[in-house]
């Protein structure tokens, strides 16, 4: 049985995503949304009886390198273009408020 999505779902969907669409916009989804249901209800055609489940998407592995760390910047170059800084350190706005807040 093929569902169909309405109105009514998108209104519920809306509300448990805490959101508000006008009627233009409700139209819109539901067209969207049941083209999308009618794409995934196509896959149900598909006969995958055998077919084992992808876990990986390639058999690909992983060429990993040591991890050794080495200085690529300086802490100069790296203040060189900045805004506000001192001797050490950028400076930027203060972001977390007192106690008042």
């Amino acid at each position: 049985m093929e569902q169909k999505i309405d109105i009514k779902t998108v209104d519920e969907v809306a509300h448990l995503a805490r959101l508000e669409f006008s009627d233009e916009a409700k139209t819109e989804i539901v067209n969207d949304m049941n083209r999308m249901l009618s794409f995934v209800n196509k896959l149900n055609e598909l006969d995958t009886e055998g077919v084992e489940p992808l876990i990986y998407m390639t058999d690909e592995v992983n060429v990993m390198r040591e991890d050794v760390p080495e200085v690529t910047i300086t802490q100069k170059q790296a203040l060189q273009n900045a805004p506000k800084k001192d001797s050490d350190y950028f400076k930027v706005p203060k972001v977390i408020g007192g106690a008042n807040h």
